[in-house]
């Protein structure tokens, strides 16, 4: 796969000419609803094996080679060159599709009552990218008993493609994340029993091969409480033959203090089979336009991680979304942003006749537009190369996988590239 930025005047025609496909491969691979309209700045995945080098100033064969990994004889061969040649400014070199590393990957679904036509048929899309498929959410009440979502048929639809399912359990309580509830199961052995009891027989009833905590917003002297409440559940699952796993906070340290204080990487990291750790947020609804998940402080959360938990444990976390936001913003007084995928970020640059921008220290693309009322917005969501971005630090470090929030918000690029660099592990 090769990743190519629009630029200014370019059509879709002319960008198929130069990698020798067609121009319809590139429209059907990136979902483009119009092939004549494309976003100064929009960045595609271009689907032909392997990738182009395009040179830059001071680059010999073997600079390259040593970037991708492979010698300088063998590049000279793939691009039918000598090895002593002179490379230009500019010329477009070949790289061979690289070696896939093994990994896992877990996209959390949200059901509604009833559960959408167009939801069953998105599971039906992505199977084949998973591992895990996340229901989200069972919650827990306070005598140990769960409320479960609307689930249709979507748990046979991930079962028959090799999918495990994972039971998502949350201490979601009238529609927030709840310290309160968390705190009274953390004190209420029978309650707890009563949980695991009817955690293991909804997991045997409904085929789910893994139980998955996404307790949020603890009290942070809830940490040794919380971090016992999941080794109980550990041997209770395990007993009975499922995994566990569990969603964590992103810290870059060892921090005990505040909304991310009761969650003991090291401890957690120890007991589970699985650590999903929620990389993103930085930018949100009510925060000023900035990146989602820039790649700065996603790598400390990581390189923390890394230090405490195995490598084969982790999965990084990555958002299927981005914001709308509408000046002024949220900080000063401003509506909160609005939620907008990928693919709507496009449209929305394209009917606005705005041009996509790229922060290469946060690795994120971003635009801004006025709309018809005269308003300023400033967008920032997820592009091809911002998840390369993620799936190269995911290399560098060894880890063992990727968690997606949320099924249903279209960015085709991310799933091509993660099928580019990684096979996915089916269990």
């Amino acid at each position: 796969m090769q990743i190519h930025v629009v630029q200014r005047g370019q059509s879709l025609y002319r960008i198929a000419r130069a990698y020798g496909i067609s121009p319809e491969e590139i429209a059907t691979a990136n979902e483009i609803p119009d092939p004549s309209q494309l976003v100064t700045g929009q960045a595609l995945v271009i689907p032909i094996e392997g990738s182009y080098h395009v040179v830059q100033p001071g680059q010999s064969l073997y600079i390259i080679g040593n970037l991708y990994g492979i010698s300088y004889q063998e590049l000279a061969r793939i691009n039918g060159i000598s090895t002593n040649a002179i490379l230009q400014v500019g010329q477009q070199l070949r790289i061979p599709e690289k070696q896939k590393r093994p990994i896992n990957s877990f996209l959390y679904v949200e059901p509604r009552t009833p559960v959408a036509q167009s939801m069953i048929d998105e599971v039906r899309n992505r199977v084949g990218d998973l591992t895990f498929l996340g229901m989200f959410s069972y919650q827990v009440n306070r005598d140990g008993s769960v409320t479960p979502p609307s689930t249709a048929n979507i748990l046979q639809i991930a079962d028959e493609a090799g999918v495990t399912n994972a039971l998502v359990v949350s201490n979601l309580e009238d529609f927030a994340f709840s310290a309160d509830l968390a705190r009274a199961i953390f004190n209420d052995d029978a309650a707890q029993n009563q949980l695991f009891g009817n955690l293991i027989q909804i997991a045997n009833d409904e085929g789910y091969g893994d139980i998955h905590f996404d307790f949020e917003l603890l009290y942070p002297e809830d940490r040794e409480l919380y971090t016992n409440f999941l080794r109980k559940a550990r041997d209770r699952f395990r007993m009975a033959g499922l995994r566990i796993s569990a969603a964590v906070a992103p810290k870059a340290s060892d921090i005990t203090t505040g909304i991310y204080g009761a969650h003991d990487y090291a401890a957690i990291g120890e007991i589970l089979d699985y650590v999903m750790i929620m990389t993103y947020e930085w930018g949100y609804t009510f925060s000023d336009p900035q990146a989602v998940s820039p790649i700065q402080p996603v790598r400390s959360v990581m390189n923390y991680a890394a230090s405490v938990i195995p490598n084969e444990k982790i999965f990084l976390g990555q958002n299927l979304y981005g914001y709308d936001w509408t000046f002024p913003f949220p900080p000063q007084g401003g509506p909160p942003a609005r939620a907008i995928s990928p693919q709507q970020a496009i449209q929305i640059a394209l009917q606005n006749g705005a041009e996509i921008q790229y922060d290469f220290q946060a690795q994120a693309p971003f635009f801004q537009y006025t709309d018809a009322a005269g308003v300023l917005h400033e967008v920032w969501f997820e592009d091809a190369r911002s998840i390369q971005a993620k799936f190269d630090l995911m290399n560098e470090l060894g880890l063992g996988g990727i968690m997606y929030w949320k099924l249903g918000l279209s960015f085709p690029q991310n799933w091509l590239l993660l099928n580019d660099n990684f096979t996915i592990i089916k269990l």
